[in-house]
């Protein structure tokens, strides 16, 4: 059976696929750490299984689709208990937001307990019997992602049971660089738990040593964690997601821009949510239409049944088009705050939650250039690469 049938895939797929005649190590095919079944299968066989997982948790196969995780580990006799299911749902198409309540998977029966609903965390008693957790969700390298939140939960609860947790890699397509403030710990929520950048440049294999290395988490305990680690990757080569990772990142383009533009879930500017191009726009009722000439009008859809701004006239930025970005772009931001009606308040609380500090907010309102801000930056950055290192694995 496929669990991803009704999945919406993206119409390109990974550039590392290879040419059969091709065999240099360049060029072999990449393969992410649920697809390297012989790696983990003898460390779950015949225990007592949970997995976090959602439509990302999947492995091709040799007719070009893909096979659930679940679906894989249940055909090789795999005891499976409960999975576990972070922000958006077991099958990605919830709401940013959206509280998620537990439920049974229709096709195997199996309980889903919900990490984004009554609790984030998973309790002792969702644990109960469980001798081992396996994750293996697809992220795109943003602090304020969430589920790199669910992931430090995960880890502490098992850490808290003494349940080992494996870890399986897949790359991340924001890889390429390092970038935005730290998080201040007066700011840490579920959108930002740790005092990374908004752009940290870690597979979440790499992410989840880190975690355990920095002892993070709570009083310092420390996670029996194994990383199964993607194998023929080059982590300077551009990776694009098979599977969309949630319902407001369509496509490289999005999950791109997406460091630079979910700023504006901040403030009173709309960032395509309620339409079919999410992450890709901008535009606000309030921006200057003599300024901006690109105009649209939200509409409730899957992943957005309440958008900002619905059924308004949005005036902003078509990004589309826009080069691939390997640095947050703050110009757009400080040019909506330029240019937005002063009558109306442009930032709201949620903003330095997502930047992990308040000052951000206080430089775009004090008229500094975008280079000054990124400036102020580096010192931060240059110190986190240097704890960075310790767990890179690729």
């Amino acid at each position: 059976m496929s669990w991803v049938k009704n999945t919406v895939l993206f119409s390109f797929f990974v550039i590392f696929s290879c040419q059969a005649q091709d065999k240099s190590p360049q060029h072999l095919k990449l393969l992410t750490g649920a697809e390297q079944i012989e790696a983990y299968l003898p460390l779950i066989k015949e225990k007592q299984v949970a997995v976090v997982a959602n439509q990302t948790s999947v492995i091709s196969n040799k007719n070009k689709g893909f096979t659930h995780l679940v679906d894989t580990m249940l055909s090789h006799g795999v005891i499976l208990k409960t999975v576990f299911a972070p922000e958006h749902g077991f099958r990605g198409k919830a709401d940013a937001g959206e509280k998620i309540d537990d439920s049974i998977d229709t096709m195997t029966g199996l309980p889903i307990i919900s990490l984004y609903g009554q609790h984030k965390k998973p309790t002792a008693e969702d644990l109960k019997g469980i001798d081992v957790v396996v994750f293996d969700i697809q992220d795109v390298g943003v602090r304020f992602y969430t589920y790199i939140s669910t992931l430090h939960y995960v880890m502490e609860a098992c850490a808290e049971q003494n349940i080992p947790v494996i870890v399986l890699d897949r790359p991340n397509p924001n890889r390429h660089y390092v970038d935005g403030p730290i998080l201040e710990k007066a700011h840490a929520s579920f959108v930002g738990m740790h005092p990374v950048p908004v752009v940290y440049g870690m597979t979440i294999g790499e992410y989840a040593q880190m975690i355990n290395g920095e002892a993070w988490l709570e009083n310092g305990i420390k996670c029996d964690l194994k990383v199964i680690p993607l194998k023929n990757y080059n982590p300077k080569e551009t990776y694009e997601l098979p599977i969309k990772p949630s319902p407001n990142l369509p496509n490289a383009k999005s999950i791109n821009l997406y460091p630079s533009l979910c700023f504006f879930e901040g403030t009173n500017v709309n960032a395509g949510r309620g339409t079919d191009m999410q992450f890709q726009v901008f535009g606000s009722p309030f921006l200057d239409s003599d300024y901006f000439d690109f105009q649209y009008m939200p509409k409730p859809n899957t992943g957005s049944k309440y958008p900002k701004h619905q059924d308004e006239l949005c005036f902003g930025r078509d990004l589309r088009s826009a080069d691939k970005l390997s640095s947050i772009q703050l110009e757009w931001l400080i040019e909506a705050y330029q240019h937005s009606s002063k009558n109306i308040k442009f930032f709201n609380p949620f903003f330095a939650r997502l930047a992990g500090t308040n000052k951000l907010e206080g430089q775009i309102a004090q008229g500094l250039k975008a280079e000054e801000i990124r400036d102020s930056w580096q010192e931060d950055i240059e110190d986190f690469l240097k704890h960075q290192a310790k767990y890179l694995l690729y």
